[in-house]
C-alpha cells in the first residue's frame, strides 16, 4: 500500500519533467529488461535513488515470475556503475564468471564474482555485487580493465 502510494506520487511528479517523464515512463512501463537494453539508462541512472525506487516499483507491481534475481542484480549494478561501457564489461565478466548465480561455486570460490573467501559467499547477490565492484576497482581500475586482463590470460 505505502509502496504504492510512493511509486504512484514519483511517477506524477516526474511529469512535471518532460524529458525524464517520457524516459521514465517508456522505460519502467516495460520492465527491469527494458531498462536494461540501451542509451536511456544511462540518463536515468545517474539519478542512482530513481533507478533503486524503479526497482522497488516494478518488483511490487509486477508478478513475480516476470522480475528475475538475474535482473534485478544486473539493474543493481548498473546503479552502481552509471556508465554503460563499464557495465558491459562487469556484465561479461560476471557472466563468464558465474552466470550471475549467487549460489555458484568453483573449487574454492564461490558467489557471483567467484571469490575465495566465505564471508562473501554468505553474502546475498546484492552485497556481492558490491564485493565484486570494489574488488575489480581495486584490483584492476576499472571494469573494462578486468575485462582486458579476463581476456588476455585466456580465462574465457
Amino acid at each position: 500500500m505505502v509502496l504504492n502510494k510512493l511509486c504512484t506520487g514519483v511517477i506524477h511528479r516526474l511529469w512535471d519533467s518532460p524529458k525524464m517523464t517520457l524516459n521514465v515512463a517508456r522505460y519502467l512501463t516495460k520492465g527491469v529488461r527494458s531498462i536494461l537494453a540501451g542509451e536511456p539508462l544511462m540518463r536515468i541512472a545517474r539519478r542512482r535513488s530513481l533507478v533503486l525506487l524503479a526497482v522497488l516499483c516494478i518488483v511490487g507491481t509486477t508478478p513475480a515470475k516476470a522480475v528475475s534475481q538475474t535482473d534485478l542484480l544486473k539493474l543493481y549494478a548498473h546503479s552502481r556503475l552509471v556508465s554503460m561501457n563499464q557495465f558491459k564489461c562487469f556484465d561479461a565478466l560476471i557472466t563468464k564468471e558465474s552466470n550471475w548465480r549467487v549460489d555458484a561455486k568453483n573449487g574454492s570460490h564461490y558467489g557471483i564474482g567467484q571469490m575465495r573467501n566465505n564471508t562473501y559467499r554468505r553474502l546475498d547477490g546484492f552485497n556481492q555485487v558490491d564485493w565484486s565492484i570494489r574488488y575489480i576497482t581495486k584490483r584492476y581500475g576499472s571494469m573494462c580493465n578486468g575485462w582486458r586482463f579476463f581476456k588476455a590470460n585466456g580465462y574465457h
